[in-house]
């Protein structure tokens, strides 16, 4: 089955800016044309492609074809940029999915040299990040899944190490005994998210099932940092982050001989485009030579 190009292209507008009318301005049509493109390549795929919500959001089907589209059009720039017709100071772009703890510590400085790449960075749990290449809405993902998402190559980049830590004053107003089933049912405890499961998965581990403490949620990897040095409430911390500020007393070690290993994995589209290809490299250098290696 043929596929035209500008119906992708109106599809991936119509997700992208949350809506037909952003996205006839998007592409200088007008609503009505974006429309009869979306609905003339949903005549064509025999299913419908976008929900009509705000923000409009794609279909399991239009997941499909938006991740289609997107591929149609990072080659399309790949092969303008090859000819010399890209315009002046314009770099090709990718899209890319990382865990907040990577991109506050070995992520950001493997990529800041590749100043000939435009780099669009989303925010997501590493148990959750292969999604977006699924969706279409990520060329490439940090994630915790060694099972390729289908299109996708999947290769080993090591494994961040996380410990329990607090701050001293923290321990001792809820720790004057030890860090102990009971009293850390009590203490309140860091979570970046709803989706964020390492502080359960290591209370689960150390204590057994039902500890549930009281907990706050930091949606930053740098502000959850800051509140457990605070003494907000305990926390899981990737050495790379907190190794200074445990060397300093900044941070205690809860639990010195308790450790929980996530073990990362770089997921791609298997599309040859050597922007992304110049991405994965330095990400394969950095975490070769940051991450802990199995």
């Amino acid at each position: 089955m043929d596929f035209n190009a500008d119906q992708l292209r109106a599809l991936s507008a119509v997700i992208d800016h949350g809506g037909f009318d952003a996205a006839a301005a998007a592409l200088h049509l007008t609503p009505s044309a974006v429309s009869q493109r979306v609905k003339a390549l949903e005549v064509r795929a025999g299913c419908i492609l976008v929900r009509r919500t705000r923000p409009v959001a794609a279909t399991e089907p239009g997941a499909v074809l938006l991740r289609l589209a997107r591929q149609i059009a990072a080659l399309e720039s790949d092969a303008v940029e090859r000819l010399g017709l890209a315009e002046q100071g314009r770099p090709p772009s990718v899209q890319l999915v990382v865990n907040a703890d990577s991109l506050a510590t070995w992520v950001l400085p493997a990529l800041a040299g590749l100043p000939d790449v435009s780099l669009e960075f989303t925010l997501e749990d590493q148990d959750h990040s292969a999604e977006s290449l699924r969706n279409g809405t990520a060329m490439g993902a940090v994630t915790s899944s060694p099972a390729a998402v289908q299109g996708c190559s999947a290769t080993p980049l090591g494994v961040m190490r996380y410990r329990p830590m607090a701050s001293a004053a923290f321990c001792r107003r809820w720790f004057p005994q030890g860090w102990t089933a009971q009293a850390a049912a009590l203490a309140p405890m860091i979570v970046f998210n709803r989706k964020d499961a390492l502080q359960e998965r290591f209370l689960e581990e150390r204590f057994g099932s039902g500890v549930m403490p009281p907990r706050h949620y930091v949606p930053a990897s740098s502000d959850f940092l800051q509140a457990v040095r605070l003494g907000l409430g305990w926390g899981m911390l990737p050495d790379l982050q907190s190794d200074p500020l445990v060397e300093n007393g900044s941070l205690v070690l809860l639990d010195p001989g308790q450790v929980l290993d996530v073990p990362l994995f770089w997921q791609q589209w298997r599309v040859e485009i050597p922007a992304l290809e110049r991405v994965a490299e330095a990400l394969a250098r950095a975490a070769g030579r940051d991450l802990r290696q199995s």
